[in-house]
């Protein structure tokens, strides 16, 4: 049966440019590649909600279970490059933060990452578009199945919308969901969302974050 918008389904992925290069996947022999100390999963994502790059979501709808190669232009897959983003920055700033500015290096500013291009005198040009903005991208994908599970859609969708592995239970039509104190309001924007795809009221309770209990004196 063809996929369909907001079917629950699990990949493996490779994300390459065009000239070979592997820059993203979920496949243990090519993530040791990018980083050795990860450990490799499945990935799990409802189509149509924009949970991976919106072109492979949009080639996937109407696909059978099975395997495709997908090449993506800048436009669907990681956006254009734009020369906006490409700012000078003093060299004081690179000073007072004990920088040496080399050609390539990538920093963090203000939570931004920026590669710095070119270094001329005092002033330094750093490009903050993204590494792949702009490139033509090809991702292997492997669609193993369509997950029908309740809690592995759950627990697929608190991953990806909180980053967190909250503890929860489902009560009928509902969706009782725990999260730290402070966290509750934030989750609750995401009400209408658990609803539309796994179709669950959902509750929200706070607890307090558990504390380590003191060491005794000796």
């Amino acid at each position: 049966m063809a996929l369909q918008k907001n079917d629950f389904i699990e990949v493996e992925f490779t994300g390459t440019m065009k000239g070979g290069e592997v820059f993203d996947s979920n496949v243990p022999e090519e993530l040791k590649k990018l980083n050795p100390n990860q450990v490799a999963k499945p990935f799990i994502f409802p189509l149509g909600q924009e949970m991976f790059l919106k072109g492979i979501e949009e080639f996937l709808i109407g696909k059978e279970i099975g395997t495709y190669k997908i090449e993506l232009s800048p436009k669907d897959a990681f956006g254009f490059r734009d020369p906006s983003l490409i700012q000078m920055i003093p060299m004081n700033v690179f000073i007072e933060h004990k920088i040496n500015p080399i050609p390539g290096t990538i920093l963090n500013f203000d939570n931004k990452m920026g590669k710095v291009l070119t270094v001329s005198g005092g002033r330094i040009m750093v490009d903050f578009n993204g590494p792949l903005a702009g490139k033509d991208v090809v991702y292997d994908i492997k669609v193993s199945r369509k997950v029908q599970d309740i809690n592995e859609k759950v627990k697929a969708l608190i991953e990806f919308l909180f980053r967190r592995d909250f503890k929860y239970e489902i009560q009928e039509k509902k969706l009782i969901l725990s999260v730290d104190k402070g966290f509750k309001a934030f989750a609750e924007l995401f009400k209408d969302k658990f609803k539309e795809l796994v179709d669950l009221d959902l509750e929200i309770n706070e607890s307090e974050p558990i504390k380590e209990k003191d060491t005794p004196e000796k």
